[in-house]
């Protein structure tokens, strides 16, 4: 079991690691008037419109990347189980 949590333990490192480093990636795009910079965990960092921040547009792409995200979660904690049962802190 020890085992086990050993490789559970350094999985959710690796993990980490990888969260922490799509955050640092950022891409602009601009086309027909409209710009958006996004990090590559898909947070839209700013959006505008005819060179005007839309901060309502920004907000709701925000908002529906956390809610695909969540089911995402949902279904892969049913496939796989939920790892934090295992009782491995920062592990849910």
């Amino acid at each position: 079991m020890f085992d086990k949590a050993k490789t559970l333990f350094k999985l959710k490192q690796t993990g980490d690691a990888m969260k922490k480093a799509k955050e640092e990636i950022f891409l602009e795009v601009e086309e027909r008037g409209v710009k958006i910079r996004i990090r590559g965990d898909n947070h839209v960092e700013r959006v505008e419109v005819d060179g005007e921040e839309d901060k309502r547009l920004k907000e709701v792409f925000n908002k529906a990347s956390k809610e695909v995200e969540k089911k995402v979660e949902k279904k892969m904690q049913s496939q796989f189980g939920n790892l934090g049962d295992l009782g491995i802190p920062g592990l849910s």
